[in-house]
């Protein structure tokens, strides 16, 4: 099966490299065209358009915790494709790790700004465009962390962003199916995905914590995608989807 997103447009933020370029390589090969974002890496950018082509593939220069920039985002997708069918809230980051009593306002606020603000404000104007340009039809598809699950104890701002972002997940799938609409949200919780954020030195450590023996890839967080943004989740909506290799089983 190759064309199990044809003819759908996705927005992926933080899709130029990672589990966000896992996704967008998904995407493409299923027929869908892509908006790619990230706030700084550029060059990533220029290399995934080159990669995927100027007809599928569009790269903006996004910060997701910026509501202007989020309106940009979503009227370049329509002026260049026309719609946006779905959008995949990707883009975060780790933050600082230690206790609680040490971590600085400043820290805690850019984890939340960018993980659960930038996720609020993608299912924002995700939900308007699919509204105007869709039909009211739509995926929205929020990739969380198995942190959204269960706390990190040295990671305090970074548990409360995903499991914000759950819940946030949630409450707008339940809003929309009362407004009987076809917009679906739902959660992806990756564990331990191969990517540069894996602290160097400690691969074999955390491969062990792993039941199935080795760290996902970022494609096994695309192929869930796939499924989720295709016709095929017609029934999924509100959901939590855990890709850990067992390890929270």
């Amino acid at each position: 099966m190759m064309d199990r997103l044809k003819d759908k447009v996705a927005i992926i933020t933080g899709g130029v490299a990672g589990i966000g370029l896992g996704i967008a390589e998904c995407y493409v090969r299923e027929g869908a065209k892509v908006v790619l974002t990230a706030n700084h890496n550029v060059e990533g950018g220029k290399k995934a358009v080159e990669k995927f082509g100027d007809d599928k593939s569009l790269f903006v220069q996004q910060d997701v915790a910026d509501e202007k920039a989020w309106q940009d985002t979503t009227q370049k997708a329509i002026d260049k494709f026309g719609k946006v069918d779905i959008v995949v809230n990707n883009a975060g980051i780790g933050g600082t790790n230690g206790p609680l009593e040490d971590l600085s306002l400043e820290d805690w606020q850019q984890v939340i700004d960018v993980n659960l603000t930038g996720t609020f404000l993608g299912e924002k104007y995700g939900i308007k465009a699919m509204k105007k340009y869709s039909g009211g039809k739509g995926s929205i598809i929020n990739i969380s962390s198995v942190a959204g699950l269960v706390g990190l104890p040295l990671s305090p701002a970074y548990s409360a962003s995903k499991g914000g972002s759950r819940l946030l997940t949630h409450a707008t799938a339940l809003a929309l199916a009362q407004e009987k609409l076809d917009i679906r949200v739902n959660n992806v919780h990756p564990g331990w995905i191969a990517t540069d954020i894996v602290p160097k030195g400690y691969e074999e450590a955390i491969t062990k914590t792993i039941p199935v023996g080795h760290m996902g890839e970022p494609i096994d967080i695309g192929e869930i995608c796939v499924y989720l943004g295709s016709d095929e989740s017609k029934f999924a909506n509100g959901a939590d989807f855990v890709i850990d290799g067992a390890q929270r089983a």
